[in-house]
């Protein structure tokens, strides 16, 4: 497949707990500064992509941030597809500047959940996610929901406790790396393991941090591409896959549309999973990793616990996952969370990631998915070695 997109520019905001900066801050905090690592002024933008923040939601989201920055684009689109948001719109981004209706877009995304939620804010939105009938009333919150799954997994396939904790481990390598992750320590299984628990067996460490944050990149065509300061990052291949919206509907609650996503992403883009070199996997539990590996065909189904005790996803492993940290380390301010995964991809196929970056990367997979493990989306990026 040949490239119809790049990202020439690629930015985050501190992220973490960041009490002086709204969501709406933030998201026009990343906007500019990716604007600025593109070499762009706010002028030459003609779409914008955004996704609504939890923290302070507004009705005509994308307009709104445009009004903020005083631009005037062609395109405006409020995404709303969960944390799956992120790259799903990437696809929309590339059919936008195919059929020219616009050139530069700017995808921002950003949301304060640590700062700018309470307590009881937060358990009502997560105890909301569920069915109205078949599942609200039984009172889950959404880490119950992915413990689930997590047990399923297990009596299934026999995955173990100490197996989910490997890849809380693996992010934490990689964090300790990147001097912007939240959460830096070291940690082991046993750390994992002893852990506060939280929804069995689900622990703590198993569960992504709470965060503020927003990153943002800018896209425009191939053809554009070079004329930029940086060496853009080429989108080969893309696909999405929709299973479910609530988990009590799902048809398995091992098996994810990670599947559908990942075949149309490696079909489209010519390349296996043997052929990349890194990837970005949604990690907003530690099953989630596990599961995904296997759904975008890593490893076997069923052999995910196993995969991740190799070692084969740490620092120098054979598929390093999650070089910034995830959001089990990195960050996790909700639906923009992936945000930060697309720009770390960017960074270490440019090339410049610095004591994390990957040797030789030239192909990496990103993928998010949104809800309880209902709406994914998948990514092949690349770089050009011409």
């Amino acid at each position: 497949m040949a490239a119809t997109l790049a990202i020439v520019g690629a930015a985050d905001t501190q992220v973490g707990v960041v009490p002086g900066r709204s969501p709406t801050e933030l998201c026009v905090d990343a906007a500019l500064r990716a604007l600025a690592d593109a070499g762009l002024d706010k002028s030459q933008v003609d779409g914008l992509i955004t996704c609504n923040a939890f923290a302070e939601p507004i009705m005509y989201h994308a307009e709104a941030i445009a009004e903020y920055l005083q631009i005037f684009p062609r395109m405006c689109m409020t995404a709303g597809t969960g944390g799956g948001t992120t790259f799903s719109v990437i696809q929309h981004a590339a059919a936008a500047i195919a059929a020219g209706t616009a050139h530069t877009i700017v995808i921002s995304m950003a949301d304060s959940l640590r700062s700018f939620m309470s307590r009881e804010q937060a358990m009502l939105t997560q105890s909301s996610t569920g069915h109205p009938q078949y599942e609200q009333p039984y009172g889950p919150t959404v880490p119950a929901y992915y413990a689930l799954i997590a047990q399923a997994h297990m009596a299934q396939y026999g995955t173990t406790a100490a197996q989910f904790a490997q890849a809380a481990v693996s992010g934490r390598a990689h964090a300790a790396r990147n001097p912007t992750a939240q959460m830096r320590d070291l940690i082991t299984v046993d750390d994992v393991l002893n852990s506060r628990l939280i929804a069995d067996p689900l622990r703590l460490l198993d569960c992504s941090l709470v965060s503020d944050g927003g990153s943002a990149v800018v896209v425009t065509s191939a053809e554009r591409a070079r004329d930029f300061p940086h060496a853009p990052v080429y989108l080969l291949g893309s696909g999405e896959g929709h299973s479910h919206e609530h988990i009590s509907q799902a048809a398995s609650l091992t098996t994810s549309a990670a599947v559908l996503s990942g075949k149309q992403a490696y079909e489209r883009a010519g390349v296996s999973p043997a052929d990349i070199d890194f990837a970005q996997i949604y990690d907003c539990f530690t099953p989630t990793v596990l599961i995904q590996l296997e759904d975008l065909g890593f490893c076997g189904k069923g052999e995910g616990g196993a995969f991740l005790e190799s070692g084969a996803t740490l620092p120098g492993g054979s598929l390093p996952v999650n070089t910034h940290g995830g959001m089990l380390s990195h960050c996790h301010p909700g639906n923009p969370g992936a945000m930060f995964a697309l720009t770390e991809a960017v960074w270490q196929l440019r090339g410049s990631a610095g004591e994390r970056q990957v040797v030789d990367a030239s192909l990496a997979l990103v993928h998010a998915q949104g809800g309880i493990m209902s709406s994914h989306a998948t990514l092949i990026l690349g770089r050009d070695d011409d």
